[in-house]
């Protein structure tokens, strides 16, 4: 092929661009060459950025290279980059722990573990570079309100929030990393003397923002100019499939309906109904964070036991449950999953939310266990690490669609194993259910057709089992992540459509085990490369 380079050699190239757009999960990934940067958010850095996937994206494009898998992840990645770059997201998304970009600092540079001098001394550059960081955070932000792409004021409020409960924190969770040396020493002196300052600078230039931007009547991108455009472009970042966020809304309508059926038949009464009990009945709600904690970790282990004989691959990384740090615990998600270090430093870490625990429901502890940690991301993550011979870009890289469709069929599949504790925990599954079809529709209703907030927290709340605290969280969390919320069940469907059209064709050949090694064996990949895998899966098998 000449000096065109190969498909391995454009997916390195494009997973330093990614480690470059988020350096610290770089860092987390164990993904070399960038552990002493914070992310360049300035437009002269995006601008590199942008011109960087373009190039690997038109090369892809060009190349023969015949492995073929590798060079379609390696184009959705370029093309989501581009999306993500394009929206201008870094302006106007300013609260989500997991999306801000100031917010990921603040969440994130605390999770970091560095062993051995080097990785403590970048640690300590990192630092460093936090004022020149957050100073061109706030000029971006600053620039993109003047230009009219403003935050939701609301997330402002919120986003100031957090900066203040972070400072208040002590001690400051960035002195959590064990360090070495004097290396300690010089640390305290950074995070008090350079940190923090540049954090009430960041809290200050926020407040500034407060009552400039976007009303509750106005959080979509559809507000935004070229906000239609940049929302299509975020929904097949996200779904990986070419389907319209109209076609969305309308499947997430269907799914609700469908699911009425389930609460009668589990709950015994009408589906409002049974929502409303699951809802309002006070012993369905938390007593304290450790009753919370420890239904988590009986349910992963429960999981773990049962595992083999549903999968012919089980990770050697461990699965721990941790509450969610308190700094990040208001805005952070009910739960989420962090991955294992490749070297085994660091084991898989499932994090539940015990802020406000008495306000949160306990029927759904198992479901979202399942989802989060065993057999639910932490296989699909830790055996995608396992895999030897591809790129990294294919075992360690989200794509959304993969990632949480994967985890949305394993808490069906929890059911078929047999792992529900009781029918009030496998309406905690319907009811999880329930809420990933309404995220069809109100993620869609936000950003295309221009709902207001409350509009998505009233539909939330009469389709879905929430509890206010959740409806309002999630509310926030699909306005500043358009079009990830969509991922679930677009992705659900999806498995859910090749096992059976793999039962169907195979019949008594068909082993479920095998199927799921065919799911979880070539990396993250595509809705489309995945369907291409089964088919070939099925065809060597007749």
């Amino acid at each position: 092929m000449g000096d065109q380079p190969t498909a391995a050699e454009l997916a390195d190239d494009l997973l330093d661009a990614l480690a470059t757009e988020a350096p610290i999960v770089a860092t987390l990934d164990s993904i070399p060459g960038h552990d002493h940067e914070l992310r360049d958010v300035s437009e002269e850095g995006d601008a590199r950025l942008r011109e960087r996937a373009a190039r690997i994206a038109g090369q892809a494009a060009e190349s023969a290279d015949p492995d073929r898998i590798t060079l379609s992840v390696v184009t959705h990645h370029a093309e989501g980059l581009l999306a993500r770059l394009d929206a201008r997201l870094t302006e106007f998304v300013v609260a989500d722990p997991m999306e801000a970009e100031g917010a990921q600092v603040l969440a994130w540079l605390p999770q970091q573990t560095p062993v051995g001098e080097r990785a403590e001394e970048d640690f300590l550059a990192r630092l460093a570079a936090v004022p020149g960081f957050f100073a061109a955070l706030a000029a971006r932000q600053r620039a993109g309100a003047g230009a009219g792409r403003t935050p939701v004021d609301r997330m402002i409020r919120n986003a100031v929030g957090h900066v203040d409960r972070f400072l208040a924190t002590e001690p400051s969770p960035l002195l959590t990393p064990p360090l070495t040396g004097e290396r300690p020493e010089r640390r305290e002196r950074l995070v008090s003397g350079v940190v923090r300052p540049a954090l009430v600078a960041y809290r200050d230039a926020l407040t500034d923002l407060a009552g400039r931007g976007r009303p509750d009547e106005r959080p979509g991108l559809c507000w935004l100019d070229g906000g239609e455009q940049a929302y299509a472009r975020l929904v097949r970042m996200h779904t990986t499939t070419d389907r319209t966020p109209e076609e969305l809304h309308r499947t997430g309508l269907e799914i609700g309906r469908a699911l009425d059926e389930e609460y009668r038949a589990l709950g015994g009464a009408e589906p409002a109904a049974v929502r409303h009990r699951l809802r309002t009945d006070p012993a369905l709600r938390w007593r304290d964070g450790e009753e919370m904690l420890a239904v988590a970790k009986a349910a992963v282990e429960r999981a773990t036991a049962a595992a083999p004989a549903w999968f012919r691959r089980v990770p050697a990384a461990e699965c721990v449950v941790r509450p969610v740090p308190e700094a990040d615990a208001p805005l952070a998600s009910p739960a989420y999953y962090t991955t294992p270090a490749p070297d085994g430093s660091r084991p898989g870490i499932y994090f539940t939310n015990t802020h406000r625990v008495s306000d949160r429901f306990r029927f759904i502890a198992e479901t979202v266990a399942f989802h989060e940690a065993v057999p639910g991301h932490h296989f699909q993550i830790s055996l995608a690490h396992e895999l030897r011979g591809l790129p990294r870009l294919r075992t360690q890289v989200s794509l959304s669609a993969y990632d949480e469709g994967w985890g949305l069929y394993t808490e069906r599949l929890a059911d078929e194993m047999g792992l529900y504790s009781d029918d009030l925990m496998r309406l905690g599954m319907v009811a999880e259910d329930s809420v990933r079809a309404a995220r069809l529709v109100v993620d869609t209703g936000l950003h295309a057709l221009g709902w207001s907030r409350q509009q998505c927290v009233d539909y939330l709340s009469e389709h879905c089992v929430l509890s206010d605290v959740e409806v309002q969280s999630e509310t926030d969390r699909y306005i500043e992540c358009p079009g990830q919320a969509l991922s679930y069940m677009t992705g659900r469907l999806e498995i859910q459509r090749l096992r059976a059209l793999a039962e169907q064709q195979l019949g008594d050949a068909f082993d479920v085990r095998d199927f799921h090694d065919v799911v979880l064996g070539s990396g993250l990949v595509p809705l489309p490369v995945l369907g291409d895998l089964v088919a070939d899966w099925i065809a060597g098998r007749e």
